[in-house]
């Protein structure tokens, strides 16, 4: 995987220059995985990428729905590693397999991301994990990823809300809250990482309690993993931050935001404006919901993501079930010139609660 070896040595993450060489990466990734996995050379059916197309011709690469991945286990390689996908939908999880090398790239790729928006800091710092803590039971991707980041900068202490029982994960509210008591009157910045929806349901127990803390100078909130099951309640930027001030008193410009799938491993990182910006790593195509064609920059329409950074499992071009619009990115006053994509939304998810009665019911009897 010589190309992708080159793709991924990038120094910019968001060099607009590169995409030929994303174009060569994905045909390189796309003969190993038609020669080497049989499930998917019959998806593909004859399909060839021809080298001397542009860009644009990655929209033709066959795409496999990420709901496909949690009902088929699809294999084409020696694996180092696997991850599953939290299992929102039904209990049904996805499981992706990376070999060594695809580990290295994606760990190359991270580091480039994190290091490009200001995340990385030799400083030391307490983190809050607001998602799973690791258990030997647990394989999913998200509770990896939120781990993983927590060596950006130098832990003094990790404090997760998602605690292990015999009965499956609690949260634990309480704990989170007498940390803070602790953790504002000391030095160090703490840094809060996890899914946006505990977080923000921790933002309405510090105001509803009237408990108004002010962290540390250098505190951040990095956010991942998405709203999940309360993804159709999910709060709005602008309440969100505001919030976040008033209970923590950590300011908007400390606020960051990753998006990434268990089906599609490449970091996105928001920038200063709060936007998606696409990385070399990567490419994302919106369909439209009907014809699955693609539509223009500012159509709204599924999402489809491609990345070659693994030939263990094919996920080189996935279609997920959100619903998104991408946009130039000279709409965008932060400088990148990739475009950006904005998820609105999900297509007619099955199990999806309301933010407030899930909020609702994780905080019944909360006492701090």
């Amino acid at each position: 995987m010589k190309l992708r070896r080159k793709l991924f040595a990038s120094k910019d993450p968001y060099d607009s220059t590169k995409a030929d060489l994303f174009l060569d990466a994905c045909k390189e990734n796309f003969d190993y995985l038609n020669e080497h996995c049989d499930d998917y050379k019959k998806i593909c059916n004859g399909f060839k990428i021809n080298s001397s197309e542009d860009i644009k011709s990655v929209a033709d690469i066959p795409v496999i729905p990420t709901m496909l991945f949690k009902q088929h286990d699809f294999r084409s390689s020696r694996y180092t590693f696997s991850l599953t996908s939290s299992g929102t939908s039904g209990g049904n999880k996805s499981t992706v397999r990376f070999e060594f090398s695809a580990a290295l790239e994606g760990l190359r790729m991270s580091l480039k991301v994190t290091k490009y928006h200001g995340i990385i800091s030799l400083k030391p710092c307490r983190y809050i994990v607001m998602g799973y803590k690791p258990h030997r039971s647990n394989k999913m991707g998200v509770t990896k990823t939120a781990y993983l980041t927590t060596f950006l900068a130098p832990a003094i202490s990790r404090k997760f809300i998602l605690k292990h029982t015999s009965e499956g994960y609690k949260p634990d509210f309480e704990g989170i809250v007498n940390a803070l008591r602790k953790y504002e009157k000391g030095r160090f910045p703490v840094r809060f990482m996890g899914f946006p929806s505990y977080t923000f349901f921790l933002f309405q127990l510090l105001e509803e309690k009237n408990l108004l803390f002010k962290l540390p100078k250098g505190s951040k909130i990095m956010l991942g993993g998405g709203w999940k099951q309360f993804y159709q309640e999910a709060a709005d930027k602008e309440t969100f931050y505001k919030l976040a001030k008033k209970t923590l008193g950590i300011d908007e410009e400390n606020i960051v935001e990753f998006f990434g799938a268990v089906e599609h491993p490449v970091l996105y990182c928001d920038c200063s404006a709060h936007h998606f910006h696409v990385p070399v790593y990567g490419n994302v195509i919106i369909r439209d919901p009907d014809t699955l064609e693609p539509v223009e920059n500012g159509k709204v329409g599924l999402v489809n993501l491609i990345t070659p950074v693994t030939k263990a499992t094919p996920i080189l071009s996935v279609m997920t079930d959100d619903l998104g619009i991408l946009h130039d990115g000279s709409e965008c006053p932060c400088g990148v010139k990739s475009p950006y994509l904005e998820i609105i939304g999900r297509v007619a998810p099955q199990d999806i609660k309301t933010c407030a009665a899930g909020a609702a019911d994780i905080l019944k009897g909360v006492k701090v």
